[in-house]
């Protein structure tokens, strides 16, 4: 049901105004405020993120962006539920944290208490929805509830969304400008075919005319090549079955794989495996797709992220807006190599320190 909602032409064009709305009307007004300061971009891309996905998937609107950058109760809970999560992960032994949840103290005490928080948020959303009728909303909420009943299942579902397309997204803007800002020429080059594609000044009007930014869309892959928002995933075999080289696996065996060691091996990407060229994604200046299988960012095969599509769509918005109207500078200079703190989705530990100010006409 979600790939076909996901797949549909409305519910992309609905994304597509979401996040120009929430770029036009917060994101960009925003940065031309705080001219000639430092700001957090992974912060500032996270609450952005936030904002829109709920907005997409419910329908609600937490104005984590507003002017006066509030943080709602509802980003507090969904952040520190995650952070917990990816951190029993870091625990000598799942007894720790098992033992931990048994007898309802520290973290796991934190943990309950978050997550009960973020239920009965989402579910106050969904008997908001059923009290003032939803059949005429776009929202993802509002076309899963015209078929589905369960309340316990919507709001699952929902919360699935969120943790899905959002520090994702926020983790691939991040990653895109800690790149691009010590690059200029690409920032120029990005300007540019913006320029010939949509006309000088002339802002995206679709989703379609994203299709004919192949530089830019080059170098978001190139970018995710080195910096996957999702380090390392894993899967849990269902029944007996052999790897293609033969190697047998065993039902119930978890297979991990590593896009971020992926994107960095010699012999799936060449000699110059990390240096940073969008060119390894173009062919006679159109993009080319790689085997999903060799660049498993968004999954492969028939795990392949059903918001694919949409998270490409506001990425390259968000990235096209801000170049096209501000140079990016980094508060601390280039080789200071990242460090990403534990957590679900790959996170600069410190965030990305930047200042901006606006292209001159």
């Amino acid at each position: 049901m979600s790939s076909f909602e996901l797949g549909r032409v409305s519910i992309r064009s609905y994304a597509f105004e979401l996040v120009k709305n929430e770029i036009d009307k917060r994101l960009l007004p925003l940065l031309a405020d705080k001219q000639g300061g430092v700001l957090d971009f992974q912060d500032l891309f996270r609450r952005f993120s936030f904002d829109s996905i709920c907005r997409f998937s419910f329908g609600l609107d937490p104005k984590c962006l507003e002017s006066s950058l509030p943080i709602s109760q509802f980003a507090l809970s969904f952040d520190l539920a995650s952070k917990l999560s990816a951190e029993r992960a870091m625990t000598t032994s799942p007894i720790v944290w098992k033992i931990k949840r048994f007898l309802n103290i520290g973290s796991e005490k934190k943990l309950r208490e978050a997550i009960k928080m973020i239920n009965i948020l989402a579910q106050e959303v969904i008997r908001q929805k059923r009290k003032l009728g939803f059949s005429n909303h776009r929202d993802l909420l509002s076309r899963f509830m015209g078929s589905i009943s369960d309340e316990t299942y919507l709001r699952d579902i929902v919360i699935s969304f969120l943790l899905a397309g959002r520090d994702t997204i926020a983790s691939a803007l991040t990653s895109f400008f800690y790149v691009i800002a010590n690059r200029p020429k690409v920032a120029k080059s990005i300007r540019e075919e913006a320029d010939r594609v949509l006309g000088p000044d002339k802002d995206l009007t679709s989703c379609e005319q994203m299709s004919e930014l192949h530089y830019l869309q080059a170098s978001v892959y190139e970018i995710m090549r080195l910096y996957p928002p999702i380090q390392f995933d894993s899967k849990f075999c269902l029944g007996d079955d052999f790897l293609p080289d033969g190697t047998f696996v065993k039902k119930g065996t978890r297979v991990t794989y590593h896009p971020y060691a992926m994107g960095r091996m010699e012999e799936l990407w060449g000699c110059d495996c990390l240096e940073f060229k969008p060119e390894r994604w173009l062919k006679d200046g159109v993009f080319f797709q790689e085997n999903p299988f060799k660049y498993p960012v968004f999954q492969a095969g028939l795990r392949v992220c059903l918001g694919k599509e949409m998270a490409l769509v506001e990425i390259k918005s968000v990235a096209l807006s801000l170049l096209r109207r501000f140079h990016v500078e980094l508060a601390q200079p280039y080789h200071h190599i990242p460090r990403f703190s534990p957590g679900l989705t790959a996170t600069f530990s410190g965030g990305l320190l930047v200042s901006v100010r606006e292209i001159s006409p």
